[in-house]
């Protein structure tokens, strides 16, 4: 009984250690070539950077349908290809900050992001915490009870009090601004009303922050509830502790890893108005039918938006994600190819370009909360976003990709993938930021964690950031198509496996 049970469980992987030849020859459809010459036109500056709701989205939704439609992929329902989504447009206004019945100036004495739904905080008191938000606690603040209270923090880390960087190199940017989002969740979650925190160079930060402080902020919803990040000088935060010489007391925390407890008797007043405009934006789905498994679903994914034009400077995002972008129209090309000559794949197939990633993964979160698909029937999600370029760590070896996912929600498609990549690829799979402790947080930072927080396995394939990140010097004369070329193929093999194996995967874990 046990021997047979052994032999039944190890039998497809036994079939799947076999190479498929029909595998092996509709994965030569996906080409170098094929994808250089997508990306030099996705890529290219009439496009303007792809921005969510602008021109250049909407003309590369349309360049990617007709991609699908000649590859003789119908519309996923009579006549669309397109899942179009509300958005809420919310143009840049400052907050209102009155503090002991003194009035400060946005973008000058403080500032804030666009984004948050209207409200108004009062508060008779500011909890100041130094540091603030350790990395190991979570809805505890090693005591402090922070739920309904304004709280303000130093930066700390990478940043330290004096403005100064412990994080180095093309990292940086991404660390920072990780450390920071991961600062404000554990706020939020922890019930606080409003944050503050304290800038030591406010004039610089804003001018580093131009961009995104007169860009737009787009929403699916506004929340009335969301919590306020209000970032201010060393004089606003001065006049919160009632001029308690802040100096000496961020000097005395930067030598100690005390937290800190300071009830502030100030009176506080933010007021938070909004000017919104209602817009529209489009996931593009090619959609080919399963044979006898069609009710099930595999879904693969990349985001084909970008940050649009800046200064009159496009941001091409060539790697980000223009990469991924075309490695799924190639991927769809080889999976149309195959049923054309009647070697489709058993279960349907989802190829989806997601807009509103750059905003926030709003293209994705729309299409989890509205399926086109019943989520009960998705197997899994295979995300592709940046595998076109070399990070630092890899700066000699083209021969990789970071593999972010697999193991989280099924073991079955982490042994998969594995199995894929020993059979056909010999691809170095990088399993760093898989790693749960991982503090860029990659895991949650692309459209596959949509489905993740539905309950559907995923995998995400990644190449790491690099120092043309978010620059406009990510351009398509940088990209390596070979290195793309076999990571996409790892990925139909991958695929094809989950779209034809008998049965589908199970879920059999829930790591965090």
């Amino acid at each position: 009984m046990i021997k047979t049970t052994f032999f039944t469980l190890l039998f497809p992987f036994v079939l799947f250690a076999q190479q498929d030849s029909a595998a092996i020859r509709f994965s030569k459809t996906i080409s170098a070539a094929e994808m250089s010459k997508n990306l030099h036109v996705l890529a290219s500056d009439e496009y303007e950077g792809r921005e969510t709701g602008k021109k250049g989205q909407k003309m590369a939704a349309e360049y990617i349908k007709k991609q699908f439609s000649s590859f003789g992929i119908p519309p996923y329902k009579d006549t669309f290809y397109y899942q179009t989504y509300p958005l809420k447009m919310i143009l840049p206004v400052p907050a209102e900050l009155n503090i002991n019945d003194k009035k400060y100036t946005g973008n000058k004495d403080y500032y804030n992001f666009p984004g948050i739904g209207e409200q108004t905080i009062a508060a008779a008191s500011v909890l100041f915490l130094g540091f603030g938000i350790e990395e190991e606690t979570y809805n505890d603040y090693k005591g402090v009870d922070v739920k309904n209270k304004v709280i303000m923090i130093l930066p700390g880390e990478p940043y330290g009090v004096d403005g100064k960087s412990f994080i180095t190199g093309s990292k940086a940017p991404s660390i920072w601004t990780t450390y920071y989002k991961t600062k404000i969740e554990k706020a939020r979650a922890s019930g606080a009303k409003a944050l503050l925190v304290i800038v030591e160079d406010i004039e610089k930060a804003i001018t580093d922050n131009k961009h995104r402080l007169e860009s737009p902020s787009m929403k699916l919803e506004l929340s009335q509830k969301e919590m306020p990040v209000i970032y201010i000088s060393k004089e606003v935060a001065d006049a919160i502790l009632r001029k308690k010489n802040t100096k000496q007391i961020t000097e005395k925390i930067s030598k100690s890893s005390k937290p800190l407890n300071i009830s502030a008797k100030s009176t506080l007043l933010i007021d938070i108005k909004n000017n919104v405009q209602k817009i529209e934006s489009e996931n593009v789905l090619g959609y080919i039918e399963g044979t006898d498994l069609k009710e099930e679903l595999i879904v693969l994914t990349a985001h084909y938006d970008h940050l649009g034009i800046d200064g009159g400077v496009v941001y091409n995002g060539a790697d980000d994600d223009g990469s991924g972008t075309v490695a799924v129209i190639n991927l769809a090309q080889a999976f149309a190819k195959a049923k054309k000559e009647g070697k489709g794949p058993r279960r349907s197939m989802l190829f989806m370009t997601v807009s509103g990633e750059e905003k926030g993964l709003l293209g994705s979160a729309y299409y989890t909360e509205n399926p086109v698909f019943p989520l009960s029937k998705t197997v899994c999600d295979l995300n592709i976003d940046m595998i076109g370029r070399l990070d630092e760590k890899h700066a000699d070896n083209t021969n990789y990709v970071y593999l972010i996912g697999s193991d989280k929600l099924s073991s079955e498609l982490h042994s998969i993938s594995e199995q894929a990549n020993k059979t056909y690829t010999n691809i170095e799979l990088d399993y760093t930021f898989n790693d749960e402790k991982d503090k860029n947080r990659f895991y949650y930072r692309s459209d596959h964690y949509n489905f993740v927080k539905k309950g559907i396995p995923v995998i995400f394939y990644f190449n790491g950031v690099h120092a043309d990140y978010h620059k406009e010097t990510d351009e398509v004369e940088k990209i390596n198509f070979e290195k793309m070329e076999k990571i996409t193929r790892l990925v139909f093999f991958t695929a094809w496996e989950l779209a034809n194996r008998k049965d589908r995967i199970i879920i059999d874990s829930n790591k965090k």
